[in-house]
This record gives C-alpha cells, sequence and structure tokens, in this order.
C-alpha cells in the first residue's frame, strides 16, 4: 500500500514514516506541498498516485491561532478542504487528523464520536472543526482519527518539556491539576492507523486516544516515577497560568467507534509511555 502523508516532518508524521514500514510512505511537506493550494495537491496525487492520504497538515500552535485567526482557518480548513477535494478527484481514500479541541471541555464524561462538536472556545478548535466538517462534505472515503495530548519522538511534547524542566534546577515544578485528558503517544495512534488503513471502506470518526485518564499533574508525577527522577511537583489551578487559548477541563475522549467496529483497544496510557520513555530517553 502506497500511503501519502501531508506534514510529514512533523512529530506524529515523522513516527508514521518510521513505523509503517510494510507500506510505501510519502512523507510530504512544505514546500513541495502547499495543502493551501488546491493545484499543487492536485499534482501530488498525480505525480504519487497513492492508495491512502493521511492529513497531519495543520497549524497546531493553540495561542498563535488565537491572533493569527485567519491563518488557522487557512491552513485547518481551506487547507483541509483542498486535501479533501482533491482527493475525492484522485479517487483516493483520506484519513484526515483532528483534535479533542474541537469541544468545548464542559461535559461531566469522556466525549465519544456520536457527540455534536461545537468548535470549542479557541480559534484552533473552531478552525479544525470546520476542517473536519470540509472533509465530510468533500471527500465521503475519508475517516477523521481525532487525538490529543499528543508525544512522540523529537517532541515538542509535554514529556520533552518535563524531562528538560527537571534538570535538578528547580526544587519544585508547578503543574496544572484541573484539566484531565488522555496522554497519547505517537506509535499508539501510528498502529491503530495501520490497522484502520488495512480496512477498505471504513469511514467515518474515530478517537485514537490512549486509554485510561490523568490531569497534567499526574501525567507529570507519572514520567518522574518511570524515569527515576526524584522532581518534586505541586498541583496548581489553570488560573494560575493563563494563557490567550482558553484550555478545555476535558479533553477525555471515549473510543465508542473502535468497539463499535470490532477493533482492538489502545494501549493503556501508562504502558505507552514507559515504551516511549524506553526509546526516546
Amino acid at each position: 500500500m502506497k500511503v501519502l502523508l501531508t506534514g510529514g516532518r512533523g512529530m506524529l508524521g515523522r513516527t508514521l514514516t518510521a513505523e509503517f514500514s510494510d507500506f510505501e510512505v510519502i512523507p510530504t511537506d512544505l514546500p513541495e506541498a502547499d495543502i493551501t493550494d488546491p493545484a499543487a495537491m492536485d499534482r501530488l496525487l498525480k505525480e504519487f498516485r497513492p492508495d491512502a492520504v493521511i492529513h497531519c497538515a495543520a497549524m497546531t500552535a493553540v495561542d498563535k491561532c488565537e491572533t493569527e485567526k485567519e491563518q488557522a482557518f487557512r491552513l485547518n480548513a481551506f487547507g483541509s478542504a483542498n486535501v479533501a477535494s482533491a482527493c475525492h478527484r484522485n479517487r483516493v481514500r483520506l484519513i484526515a487528523i483532528s483534535t479533542d479541541y474541537v469541544f468545548d471541555g464542559a461535559l461531566d464524561r469522556p466525549y465519544n464520536e456520536f457527540d455534536i462538536p461545537n468548535g470549542g472556545n479557541t480559534v484552533y478548535g473552531q478552525s479544525k472543526f470546520a476542517g473536519e466538517q470540509q472533509v465530510r462534505c468533500l471527500c465521503p472515503d475519508h475517516v477523521i482519527a481525532r487525538i490529543s495530548w499528543l508525544y512522540g519522538a523529537g517532541g515538542p511534547s509535554f514529556v520533552h518539556a518535563m524531562v528538560k524542566l527537571a534538570d535538578g534546577s528547580r526544587p519544585e515544578l508547578k503543574v496544572v491539576n484541573d484539566q484531565i485528558g488522555n496522554p497519547t503517544s505517537t506509535p499508539a495512534v501510528a498502529r491503530k492507523l495501520r490497522e484502520i488503513l488495512r480496512c477498505p471502506g471504513l469511514a467515518g470518526t474515530f478517537h485514537l486516544t490512549c486509554e485510561g485518564e490523568a490531569t497534567w499533574y499526574e501525567f507529570a508525577c507519572e514520567i518522574f516515577r518511570q524515569r527515576g527522577i526524584p522532581q518534586k511537583v505541586a498541583p496548581c489551578s489553570t488560573s494560575e497560568f493563563p494563557r490567550p487559548a482558553p484550555r478545555p477541563a476535558n479533553s477525555r475522549l471515549d473510543k465508542m467507534m473502535l468497539r463499535l467496529a470490532g477493533f482492538s483497544p489502545m494501549p493503556d496510557w501508562k504502558d505507552a509511555l514507559r515504551e516511549f520513555l524506553a526509546s526516546e530517553f
């Protein structure tokens, strides 16, 4: 199978290239693959003739999206529309990567794939939700894969930031304890995407986060516990670290569609973290 990646030099794209050794992978990124240029996407698909496109390219700097709204929509919505329409014209299956930020985080349980997103409270979430809608409208042969709290080889990620900060120069780290989600590794996502690619005709929206949940504080404590780092960590509230873009209090994603389609579950987040730390540090 031949798989073309957009955003191939990003964190998830790099992992997909490394993990998909059984596929012919074509990683593309700027400048050779400009998703805001419809003609460029057509040229890419006609040149390489892939069986599937995994669309990873996006503007993911959440705070920057707040101040550069049009650029966020240009990349996350208009760019996704170009990728989707090019895939449809060229009869290529599309897997589009999305995010928990399409929800506002107000629900008191994990969000499943049948909960109605509203774009959340951030420009990032609104632009990614607009991108999802473009994919649904323009390319029927699609899977939308939502992920969150992602970390992977080379970073940047929360895991890399915590390990770097725990260099012995700080007697205590304050980490937010009132946001909850599913810490998720890029290898775990890549392996489930491989399973999805091997199911022709499968379509719809799937949540691909690791099983289990944690707050950022609990995530940090587990990183240090597994690494054997004697770093003191203190829980704090989101209000102590104000950011331009509000963070959702609840980023948990339920994997109902994986269960309904008969897939094996995603790995537990602590197991995925252990595997990652052993390979990365």
